[in-house]
């Protein structure tokens, strides 16, 4: 484990989170793209290096050892320069973010979204639900200082561009702080 020597990173990180299917991935290959930053995909990671506790036959997913996860990018965490792709927040420590952002979709589009990558059942209601209550922003909230969280809509294309646009200008105006 990276231990922290006080120095300050000199490119920030960006937590990029969400309900699956809002455009996290998207909107992080595009922003990475504008700005030289890192991608790093959490549940792309967590399959490569197998950094899980199994499979949930009931959510067709891996079980995310989130112990493991930290272990492993907590080394570049500490350099900067990463944005974070992931649709849950709450186990990342607090201080290895600059900025937050929650990304949010209409029910219906999120919906049409969801059936086309095959999620039906419990999965598909359950991360509706999650959206129609907004979970993953109020977490976000209780998780990060709420002066770095902000919550952007991605409902088509044009939302994903000025959502991309928006964090550039964000990234060019960054300056490490004391």
């Amino acid at each position: 484990m990276a231990k922290d020597s006080g120095k300050r990173r000199q490119r920030p990180n960006i937590l990029v989170t969400g309900t699956p299917g809002t455009g996290k991935t998207t909107t992080s290959t595009a922003l990475a793209e504008a700005t030289q930053l890192r991608h790093l995909n959490i549940g792309d990671l967590v399959k490569e290096k197998n950094l899980h506790d199994g499979w949930d036959d009931k959510l067709q997913c891996h079980i995310i050892n989130e112990d493991l996860v930290c272990d492993e990018i907590e080394d570049v965490m500490e350099e900067g320069g990463n944005i974070v792709d992931y649709h849950g927040c709450d186990f990342f420590p607090e201080r290895w973010f600059d900025l937050v952002v929650v990304l949010q979709t209409d029910n219906t589009v999120l919906y049409d979204r969801l059936t086309k990558r095959g999620y039906e059942g419990s999965k598909l209601s359950n991360n509706i639900e999650c959206e129609i209550f907004q979970v993953l922003l109020e977490e976000a909230k209780e998780s990060y200082p709420e002066n770095i969280v902000i919550s952007l809509k991605s409902d088509n294309v044009e939302d994903i561009s000025r959502n991309v646009s928006t964090l550039t200008d964000w990234f060019r105006n960054w300056h490490p702080t004391s």
